[in-house]
């Protein structure tokens, strides 16, 4: 995992999932070096070998809970930890100048504008999702948007394991703003989360929502075009999660070298 010419790289919530699968993922990525791993306080793999934690042989990096000592030298941070940890995080890579991916979702609205701030110091990306086959399904949820008449009604449906946090998932409010962006409106004039209990019809222009929540499920989404007599479904699924590690990999080797400013994972695959 290490190179003279690598980017040294910071893995934040190297504990988890996605951590774990970053990490592993890394020794298939010689432009890149894993620099620290950072888990939260209260986890129990503090001080583990990340490489051991990822089900390889031992790299010499142990997990630890603060980051600002783990940032001196480093040139990239993949954060895939937690939305609660994510102020500090951008706060601390603002203040060494250290480019960041966050993909983390569920993020507070109030981060909206710490976000902009500190795309004006460091090359900042947030990813609510990093694979390259769903980031395709954005842009074409842009095209049918704006290609079928409004009179074809939008739902989104997503699925994920029991243990995600948030619902709907990031990558679905990215969908449905993709869409709303596409027909010249916004998602907070036309989003609908739930229908419990209604007793109305289904309002036009309405782009509606609907989360699973089971079982191992890595993630699953479908966006629905409903018109009368027909019917366009795109939908994606994932079964490996290592699909986002690499995309993530990739977009972050990227980004590694970009000037400071508020990047997609677009930029990442138009290149």
């Amino acid at each position: 995992m290490s190179g003279t010419a690598s980017i040294p790289t910071v893995v934040i919530g190297a504990h988890g999932r996605m951590g774990r699968n970053i990490v592993r993922e890394l020794a298939n990525f010689p432009a890149l070096s894993l620099h620290g791993a950072l888990a939260s306080e209260r986890s129990s793999a503090l001080g583990q070998d990340a490489g051991t934690l990822a089900g390889l042989s031992p790299c010499g990096i142990r997990l630890s809970a603060s980051l600002p000592p783990l940032l001196t030298g480093a040139r990239l941070v993949i954060d895939f930890s937690s939305a609660s940890a994510a102020p500090a995080t951008l706060a601390a890579c603002v203040a060494a100048g250290v480019p960041l991916l966050l993909g983390t979702t569920g993020l507070a609205p109030e981060l909206a504008a710490p976000l902009a701030q500190a795309a004006g110091r460091i090359a900042l990306l947030v990813a609510p999702n990093t694979s390259l086959g769903l980031n395709l399904l954005l842009q074409l949820v842009r095209t049918a948007a704006r290609a079928l008449p409004e009179s074809y009604d939008i739902e989104i449906l997503e699925a994920h394991h029991r243990h995600k946090l948030d619902a709907p998932s990031g990558t679905a409010l990215a969908l449905g703003e993709c869409a709303a962006q596409a027909r010249g409106t916004t998602l907070g004039a036309t989003a609908v989360h739930t229908r419990h209990a209604s007793s109305s019809a289904r309002a036009p222009g309405q782009i509606g929502f609907a989360s699973l929540r089971g079982g191992d499920v890595v993630g699953e989404h479908a966006v629905w075009f409903l018109g009368e007599g027909e019917k366009l479904m795109l939908h994606h699924s994932v079964s490996d999660r290592s699909v986002f590690a690499r995309g993530a990999l990739v977009a972050g080797q990227w980004l590694a070298g970009q000037a400071p400013g508020r990047y997609q994972m677009a930029d990442v695959f138009a290149r």
